[in-house]
């Protein structure tokens, strides 16, 4: 593949020169060099990301040489300019408002008085930092995942453990509510959410508690959340935004979740389906609960991991209750 030279974003991104005369810019209050500002980084964190994956992958031990990766490195310090052309990623148009946020300052009409002016110097100082924070946060949000579109990162058992132990009571009761098995309840739960990592918040990072993914539609009368997602169209993930619902607890979460199984005629086909989390999740799939093509075997996936912990959690989770848990529907 043969990507065009962009001389003019190059000269920035790679000479010194040229981001010292950004920083002049910046500190001349101009609403256009916040913006050019913000792309660089953009165009910086894409290189990071490459490199990240080119790592993972690692050198090709018969044919890899010195020259290849010299050549390969060319190729990706271009590649980064290239995907943040445009309207770029998204990360730039977050970094401009999070700088203006940071800084109290916005575009102006030029009679900047003195605070205007000591925000316009401090851009350039805060942009790495904003860069660091809302970039991953970002990316965190709105990359391709393992589950419903959500960036699957890694997730010690100790954390899934914890994550069962604190869902466990909630789940068995919506199991004994719909017929269905815990642990698939909990694995749509840990799909949905990382494992609870990524549980929708609004924008002063207060928990929804919403545990299913629950989108706020016009029947929806009570709080929500709006927060980066990912739906699939034609087998691809897109990256946009929705309107999550938010619970008081992660109780009430559960509760909503069972009513709108029982309640809804498309997913009846996942009510009594037990122990049998391929038939749970393929329902749901089915009904339209998820786009994300591999949705039902994700989720059955995920509950087969949860019983090897149950092997490890059977004394704690049956001190919960005096009635002692079926080994076979892990409800009570």
């Amino acid at each position: 593949m043969t990507l065009p030279i962009d001389k003019a974003g190059a000269d920035v991104y790679t000479d010194f020169a040229g981001l010292t005369a950004l920083k002049k810019s910046v500190r001349n209050n101009d609403p256009e060099a916040v913006r050019q500002v913000a792309k660089q980084y953009e165009s910086l964190f894409a290189r990071m990301m490459i490199k990240s994956m080119r790592d993972a992958v690692g050198k090709d031990p018969l044919f890899g040489s010195d020259q290849e990766q010299s050549y390969q490195e060319m190729y990706d310090d271009q590649l980064s300019i290239e995907l943040t052309k445009g309207k770029g990623l998204g990360l730039a148009d977050i970094l401009v408002r999070q700088m203006q946020h940071l800084t109290g300052g916005g575009k102006t009409d030029g009679k900047t008085d003195a605070t205007g002016k000591q925000a316009a110097a401090g851009t350039a100082a805060i942009a790495p930092q904003a860069a660091n924070k809302t970039g991953l946060r970002l990316f965190k949000e709105n990359s391709p995942a393992s589950s419903s579109g959500h960036a699957a990162a890694p997730v010690t058992s100790e954390a899934q453990t914890s994550f069962i132990t604190d869902l466990w009571p909630a789940a068995q009761q919506a199991g004994q509510q719909l017929g269905v098995d815990p642990r698939n309840l909990i694995a749509q739960a840990a799909l949905e959410t990382n494992w609870g990592t990524r549980v929708p918040r609004d924008a002063n990072g207060r928990s929804s508690n919403n545990l299913f993914g629950m989108k706020a539609g016009g029947q929806w009368n009570g709080a929500s959340v709006t927060t980066g997602t990912q739906e699939y169209e034609n087998g691809s993930a897109i990256s946009t935004t929705g309107q999550f619902r938010a619970y008081d607890s992660r109780a009430q979460s559960f509760q909503d979740y069972v009513s709108l199984l029982r309640n809804s005629p498309r997913y009846t086909a996942a009510l009594n389906t037990g122990s049998n989390s391929l038939a749970f999740a393929t329902a749901l799939q089915r009904g339209g609960y998820a786009t994300d093509p591999d949705y039902a075997g994700k989720v059955s996936s995920i509950a087969s991991s949860i019983s090897s912990h149950l092997a490890t959690l059977e004394p704690a989770l049956k001190s919960a209750s005096a009635r002692p848990i079926n080994p076979m529907t892990g409800i009570l």
